[in-house]
């Protein structure tokens, strides 16, 4: 069962400059809200109550300013600087003591999921005891990404990052599930040209080992990256579009905390002075 989470936010965001020179990219709104509100909602609608935020140096006081200590949401929310972006497995590196002797959840601060059956999926997938599983989503152009192919049990039999040729339309997305073997795994990765350790060389421990599975997002779910300036006006006009049509919100973090029965109502209202007078606010006022 996993019980923790973290949330990788580091990196410089060098694509989206001068915009980042001031501001970490996960602040900065996608919609009405800031990136960083769509991972954590991810690991809150898993009922994952304990969750690390690792940041850049520096940034740490911006995200304490929207984000404190998660008591607000019924949550637990402790805070991890990284001197310097060292690559993704850095995070169970980085996160050993937070992690302990427990399976973890890792999701990226600049990837958005949406999906009809997405909670239900994350309940599926919090429930692993061994191994890893990874979160896969079709793709137009497969040579653009890291992708797995899988077998009809959903066993993962070969991963290649950007390949040239074809092997999979399957791409990785930026959501993990491992048991506690993970920060050995980390360990015992080395840099590679790009000096940095790379996720798939420690998804392939476990793959090598025949403890990797995957899960796939269906038709009708999303999965978007939003490592560009367009990417963030992409996905903002998804959202845009999603809630002024259907009149709910996505990544509301009061309302999954409130669902979750981990808040009282007082909590909204508190919220909601808070935020003071905006749209977001209106909202939480019709919960």
């Amino acid at each position: 069962m996993i019980k923790k989470g973290i949330i990788l936010s580091g990196g410089m965001g060098t694509r989206m400059s001068p915009l980042t020179k001031a501001v970490n990219k996960q602040l900065l709104p996608i919609y009405d809200k800031p990136l960083i509100f769509y991972p954590l909602s991810i690991l809150m609608l898993a009922k994952i109550k304990d969750i690390l935020i690792i940041v850049n140096k520096g940034q740490l006081n911006q995200y304490r300013k929207i984000l404190p200590d998660g008591k607000n949401l019924g949550i637990n929310i402790t805070y991890k600087e990284q001197s310097s972006p060292r690559g993704l497995p850095d995070a169970f590196i980085l996160g050993e003591k937070f992690i302990g002797k427990d399976n973890v959840a890792l999701i990226l601060g600049d990837n958005f999921f949406y999906g009809q059956n997405l909670t239900k999926q994350l309940l599926k997938s919090i429930k692993l005891k061994k191994g890893a599983k990874i979160i896969l989503h079709k793709v137009n152009k497969p040579e653009l990404y890291g992708v797995a192919k899988i077998d009809k049990k959903n066993k993962v039999i070969n991963i290649k990052e950007k390949p040239k040729k074809f092997l999979s339309d399957l791409a990785i997305t930026g959501l993990y599930f491992f048991d506690n073997n993970v920060i050995k795994f980390a360990k015992q990765l080395k840099p590679s040209k790009r000096k940095e350790l790379e996720i798939v060389d420690l998804i392939n421990k476990y793959k090598k080992n025949k403890k990797l599975t995957a899960d796939l997002i269906g038709r009708g779910g999303a999965w978007l990256d939003t490592g560009s300036i367009e990417d963030f006006y992409k996905t903002s006009s998804f959202v845009s579009a999603i809630e002024n049509r259907q009149g709910f919100k996505i990544a509301c973090l009061e309302e999954i905390a409130l669902n979750n029965n981990w808040i009282k109502r007082s909590k909204i209202n508190d919220a909601i002075k808070f935020y003071g007078n905006c749209e977001y606010s209106n909202y939480l006022k019709k919960l």
